[in-house]
This record gives C-alpha cells, sequence and structure tokens, in this order.
C-alpha cells in the first residue's frame, strides 16, 4: 500500500508553475532591505518574521480589494533596476528549490516606473534576474507582462510583451479588480495581440462570475483562464452526483482551455469556502484542463509543493493525479511546442515515475 506524498516527496516533484505574481513573491528580508536602501518607510514593521506574519494575515481577511492592498508594499520597493534584479533572481532560486522544472512568472511593467525606469528598462531587468536565478539550476523561467484593466495602458504593454517575445517574454496577462472593469474595455490590445500570433491570458472567473469568463474567451480570444473558478457556476451537480454542464462549461472543456487555479488564493480571497470545498475537485473529476498555482507565495504563505500538499490532504491525490496536474501546465504553457514536449518527457514523466516506485516500495 503506498502513502500519500510526504512534504519532502512534495519539494522533489517536478512542477510547472504558470500563474505565480513576481510583486508576490518577495522574501519577507529581501522587502525589509530594499526598503531600508530607497527609503520606503511605510512598512507596518521593519522585522521580517512579523512582516510574513502581517502579510498572510491582511491577506485572509476575505476581501479582494484588502488582499490587493498588501501589493502596495511590495510594489513600493521594486521601483530601481537592482532591486527587480534581485526579486527575479530570488524567486527563480526559491521555485527551483521547490522542484519547479518550468514557470512562468507575471509581472506588471507600469507599475515600477516610480524611481524613472521605462517600460523597456523594467522588462530587460526581470529578465535578467530571471536568468542569473536560473543559472546552473534544473528550472526554466519566463515572463508574462500584466496590464492593469483599471489603467489604460493595456495596447501599450500588449506591444512590449511583442517587442521582448524572443527574449524571456512569452505572453501577456490583464489584471486587478474584475468588478466594473470587464476585459472587453482592452480589446484593441487582444485583438493586436492575435494579429501578431501572441499569446495571452486573462484574469477572469475569480471575483466575478461567469460573464467575465465568457467576455475573456469569446470577446477577447484568451489562450488561458486566470482562476476561472467561477466556471462551477455554469456546472450543476443532481442529488445522485451526476453532473451537468452547461453551455460555456461545456465550451471550456470541449475545447481544453486551461484553468489556472490557485487554491490557498481562492480561499483567502472569498472565491471558494475551503480547499475541500474548492471547485478543482469536481473539475479535475470533469477532466477539465486544470493546473495548479499559487498565485502571491508571499501573501498566501505557500508554494508549490504547499498547493499539492494542500490538494493531497483534501483529496486523497496520488503521484497520478499530481503528475496529471503538472502535464496539463506543462501542455499549456506558452513556449514552443518541442519544448513543453522536452520537459515531459525528459523531466517531468520520469520524476513522477521515481516518486512513485519509491513511494510503493517504502
Amino acid at each position: 500500500m503506498s502513502h500519500p506524498p510526504s512534504p519532502a516527496a512534495l519539494r522533489q516533484a517536478p512542477k510547472v508553475l504558470l500563474h505565480d505574481h513576481l510583486d508576490g513573491g518577495l522574501r519577507p528580508e529581501t522587502i525589509v532591505e530594499l526598503a531600508r536602501a530607497s527609503g520606503y518607510d511605510r512598512l507596518p514593521t521593519t522585522d521580517p518574521g512579523e512582516l510574513r506574519v502581517w502579510f498572510e494575515q491582511a491577506s485572509a481577511s476575505g476581501s479582494l480589494e484588502r488582499y490587493l492592498e498588501t501589493f502596495s508594499h511590495t510594489v513600493g520597493v521594486m521601483q530601481s533596476r537592482e532591486a527587480l534584479v534581485r526579486v527575479a533572481a530570488e524567486c527563480a532560486e526559491d521555485l527551483a528549490a521547490d522542484g519547479v522544472v518550468y514557470a512562468e512568472v507575471r509581472y506588471a511593467p507600469e507599475l515600477h516606473t516610480g524611481g524613472g525606469l521605462t517600460l523597456d528598462e523594467v522588462v530587460q531587468a526581470v529578465t535578467e534576474g530571471f536568468a542569473q536565478g536560473s543559472a546552473g539550476r534544473p528550472i526554466k523561467v519566463r515572463s508574462l507582462l500584466t496590464a492593469m484593466r483599471t489603467q489604460a495602458r493595456s495596447r501599450e504593454i500588449a506591444e512590449l510583451s511583442v517587442r521582448y517575445r524572443d527574449v524571456g517574454v512569452v505572453g501577456f496577462d490583464i489584471a486587478g479588480a474584475e468588478a466594473g472593469f470587464p476585459p472587453t474595455r482592452h480589446l484593441d490590445a487582444f485583438e493586436y495581440l492575435q494579429r501578431e500570433n501572441a499569446h495571452f491570458t486573462i484574469h477572469a472567473g475569480e471575483a466575478f462570475g461567469l460573464p467575465s469568463i465568457w467576455q475573456a474567451i469569446q470577446w477577447c480570444g484568451a489562450d488561458r483562464l486566470g482562476h476561472g473558478v467561477r466556471i462551477i457556476d455554469d456546472i450543476t451537480v443532481s442529488p445522485d452526483g451526476e453532473a451537468k454542464l452547461g453551455r460555456l462549461a461545456a465550451y471550456v472543456r470541449d475545447k481544453r482551455i486551461p484553468l489556472e487555479m490557485c487554491p490557498s488564493s481562492n480561499v483567502q480571497t472569498g472565491a471558494a469556502k475551503s480547499i475541500a470545498e474548492h471547485p478543482i475537485g469536481l473539475l479535475r473529476a470533469l477532466r477539465f484542463r486544470v493546473t495548479v498555482n499559487t498565485d502571491n507565495r508571499l501573501m498566501s504563505g505557500t508554494m508549490p509543493s504547499v498547493e499539492f500538499g494542500k490538494l493531497v490532504e483534501a483529496f486523497g491525490y496520488g503521484w497520478d493525479d499530481l503528475q496529471w496536474f503538472t502535464v496539463n501546465a506543462m501542455k499549456s504553457a506558452f513556449i514552443p511546442f518541442d519544448e513543453r514536449l522536452a520537459l515531459i518527457n525528459g523531466q517531468i514523466k520520469p520524476g513522477y515515475a521515481k516518486l512513485k516506485w519509491a513511494g510503493e516500495a517504502s
């Protein structure tokens, strides 16, 4: 009889991350040091341990708006070239230490120009940091450039992502408050990206329901859905356990549109009541293209292996399930098909086979 995967084994498992915010994953020690170096004086505390606790508590309030407030501090200390290089390098190091073999990390260049950097300089600094942090480690890190849905710079950021598509940037994203800021406000950016044969994902179906998902897919043409957790609203489960999919849910499943699910974050922002009640369980059972992600590692006090551990505990998942989530994510990545295939066959499947064998042998 095989035992459930241990935390140590989960850290060893080759993992793929598609939804992780750079400004949501800083080390508390780094925030304190960068604040001191830059003169940023608005931190709630300069004790790294206390700061970590503050971020997690402020993020667990159940309000998306309160959750987003915590980013004023991380973004506040990410306004210089040196800070961006350091944060990006540490991000790659931390993910590699947790067994991540491929990551797409997103950030909004327009939020890092307060110290005088241009959008291009921001992208160059982050790309350099990812390269530094990945050097000599079995991880590949690429960027997604995020535009803020509350602002009017999405076309500019879309053009930036195309300009750097061959040097570390693999796609475009749009994020920020959903209610009142539909993705259709940014149609010209999405139409431009489609004409350029470029990839993009859209934050949709987190704080807002099915109309947000429908617009992201049918109006904007999103390749993937950031969160997409509210697709559950279009699925009814009868008392005997049979699930009936509405038209939109059926379309999402039939088209294999990837869902970038972030369980811990969704519980914090009130998008799901608990891990055990998170729609990921039903969506996995119905074989949607589900992927498992961290969203914001600092705010949620999490890592990819921790997210896997919570799902193992809540749903009794074993190595086959975790490999399924990981292969789903790798299939859904924005790098070329041959590179995805090489990672699946060269690192992911052999890695899980080894762990499964070790688990059965113990």
